[in-house]
């Protein structure tokens, strides 16, 4: 039972820094006409998540939260959901809900991320990559399929790269990989501004949480509990958070120059209204893969699996059950 008297909310510090941030983000005209379009309102999609196995546990020392449902590992798909930033796995519970009738679901917060232990040595696309091949091969995970947006993007891709595996198809989308990446204001301040990256760790994980609400859904309303688990979960990590971002440009590049080598088969899904990384990437990306295919998001900003969760859960089982 959820005790709500213990829920972290975004608190008017929280979003007078998330107004300002819109304030200074051409791309927030757009995304308001969507929205209006949509008749989004204040009011949640969901009253509340749905309910997922959550736990800790560590591997190799490092500890994360996680949540599992096995059906059978011999005779059913695998598919394993990684988190986006700045949200946590929590964020995927309807996806959770409707999947985990057909199949074994793993899902975790990348650590230094969301509930996940936080430390500097965890923000790179190359920790990101072992750690995930370290998690498979601690649950037994012969083959997979893996699902990774936004930040689980290119753990993912780095772990195919330059990990030995047995991973049947990918499910990516919103994230970096292919050069030149396109980026829309935000993402050049987090990425390429020392001054930047410092105003979002004083404004602190509220704002994060918010702005990120304003700049990645058109459609989809987080309710009270996301919004304070997302908030708790990063709170004193944003720091930490900043030099993943910093250490961006130069870790793109050794996907970038690997790409041609992906083989496996790789679904990209990206927003069309994307204000955090533009849909030209999406288009750069399946360009550059050779057994890839693409698709755009109508009527969706960054999170995808949550603005149009409906399709994003018709996505996955389509996927998987082609590439089985």
């Amino acid at each position: 039972m959820i005790d709500e008297k213990k829920l972290s909310t975004i608190n008017l510090y929280d979003r007078f820094n998330a107004a300002f941030v819109s304030l200074i983000t051409p791309e927030m005209s757009e995304l308001n006409k969507i929205r209006k379009q949509n008749g989004y309102s204040h009011q949640p999609t969901i009253e509340k998540p749905f309910d997922m196995p959550l736990e800790f546990t560590s591997i190799n020392g490092v500890k994360i939260r996680m949540a599992k449902s096995i059906i059978d590992l011999q005779e059913k798909e695998t598919v394993v959901l990684l988190s986006a930033f700045p949200h946590s796995i929590i964020a995927y519970s309807t996806v959770w809900e409707q999947l985990k009738n057909n199949y074994n679901l793993f899902a975790y917060d990348l650590p230094g991320f969301g509930a996940s232990e936080g430390k500097a040595d965890y923000m790179s696309f190359k920790f990101q990559g072992s750690f995930l091949n370290s998690f498979l091969k601690h649950f037994d995970i012969e083959s997979s399929h893996l699902v990774g947006p936004d930040v689980g993007m290119p753990s993912a891709l780095t772990y195919v790269i330059h990990h030995k595996h047995k991973i049947k198809s990918l499910m990516i989308g919103d994230g970096p990989a292919a050069l030149p990446t396109s980026e829309p204001s935000v993402m050049k301040k987090m990425v390429h501004s020392g001054f930047w990256r410092t105003m979002f760790v004083i404004a602190g994980s509220g704002a994060l949480i918010e702005s990120a609400k304003n700049l990645g859904n058109v459609q989809y309303v987080p309710n009270k509990f996301e919004i304070s688990d997302y908030k708790k979960s990063h709170t004193g990590k944003v720091a930490n958070n900043m030099k993943w971002f910093k250490k961006y440009p130069d870790a793109v590049k050794d996907i970038d120059e690997n790409l041609k080598n992906i083989t496996i088969p790789t679904k990209i899904f990206w927003g069309k209204h994307e204000a955090i990384l533009h849909k030209e990437n999406g288009i750069r990306l399946n360009q550059r893969l050779p057994n890839s295919e693409l698709e755009i998001f109508e009527n969706c900003g960054h999170f995808v699996y949550q603005d149009d969760y409906k399709r994003f859960i018709r996505l996955i089982e389509t996927w998987v059950e082609k590439h089985k």
